[in-house]
């Protein structure tokens, strides 16, 4: 056997474990789901219907959306529909679910990912420029700055940027709803206050775990041989520190990549943004059982892969794991 081959063995086995593990969280977290919506306290085909409606016509209703089925059976047929790609349809307006997702997290996505681009760059800079200067007044100062930033919750500094940004300076607009087709820079435009917020939550976690794991690389001998070989403090932190400190950064990045995707929900509520979260949250209020199950679900689903992601990426990036002791 190959030496390259004996190395990816340990790499493949960690990831056939990790995916082993991810596929049983979500099967559990599907049960948990489908158990909160089935017992909500009230008769949802008697909510949609209307006090009016009779016995006759609700317990009809119960039987066309198979709520007359056991539990057992209802959960099994609708994670089969699932695996298939079905969805079920939304009680709300009949459409099919897998069409309302699909229009909604391309939006997600789109919000999310333009958050990441400005933090991840912007925290992974303010953490080596801490790092470089430790102890200074920089170094307080962003510790101060993030640390303030994080303690607030989202809808706080959603509420406070709108205010300023939007009402007061009028630079931005308040709500974020790009409307039908819309050019990209309308909707880097109208995303921006939402994206900012976001990235003001995440930054602090980022640049807090990029600046200790840079300080503590700092410490080891080969940074001190660099030193005295008369490298400069800028070319030791970026040649030689921030390489050997990846693990531990690039675990915490995809990290809040996954919040990003799936702690959007306040944040779209806020500024009316037409993304996965809002469409979640209209759907709780309407009782639409069915899209609240599949938003959750594929909540969890990104949550799940992107922290296998970020442990698989964490121990590549260390050989030291992959090697059997």
């Amino acid at each position: 056997m190959s030496g390259g081959a004996a190395r990816s063995r340990p790499l493949r086995r960690m990831i056939g474990l990790r995916l082993g593990i991810g596929l049983l969280t979500l099967f559990l977290i599907s049960v948990l789901v489908f158990l909160a919506v089935a017992l909500l306290p009230g008769d949802i085909a008697q909510q949609i219907l209307g006090q009016s409606a009779t016995p006759e016509t609700v317990a009809a209703f119960r039987r066309e959306l198979g709520l007359d089925q056991p539990l057992p059976q209802r959960y099994l047929g609708w994670i089969l529909g699932i695996l298939q790609g079905d969805f079920g349809n939304s009680l709300a307006n009949g459409r099919p679910v897998a069409d309302l997702l699909a229009a909604r997290l391309g939006n997600t996505l789109f919000l999310a990912g333009y958050a990441a681009a400005i933090a991840v760059p912007l925290s992974v800079l303010l953490g080596l420029l801490a790092a470089l200067w430790r102890g200074s007044w920089f170094d307080r100062g962003v510790n101060v700055v993030s640390l303030s930033a994080i303690s607030f919750p989202e809808f706080f500094i959603a509420y406070i940027l709108m205010f300023w940004l939007s009402i007061r300076l009028g630079w931005f607009p308040s709500m974020a709803d790009p409307g039908a087709a819309p050019s990209l820079a309308e909707m880097l435009g109208r995303a921006f206050l939402p994206a900012v917020t976001l990235v003001l939550v995440v930054t602090a976690h980022m640049m807090r775990m990029t600046r200790a794991a840079v300080v503590n690389v700092l410490g080891a001998p080969y940074v001190a041989m660099a030193r005295l070989k008369g490298a400069s403090r800028w070319r030791i932190v970026t040649r030689h520190a921030l390489p050997n400190a990846l693990a531990p950064i690039i675990n915490v990045i995809a990290l809040n990549i996954a919040w990003l995707i799936t702690g959007v929900v306040i944040v779209e509520v806020v500024f009316v943004y037409p993304g996965l979260g809002q469409l979640m949250v209209d759907s709780v209020t309407n009782r639409d059982m069915p899209v609240v199950q599949a938003c959750a679900l594929i909540f969890a689903a990104v949550y799940i892969l992107l922290n296998i992601t970020a442990d698989v990426l964490a121990i590549a990036t260390n050989p030291r794991l992959l090697h059997p002791r």
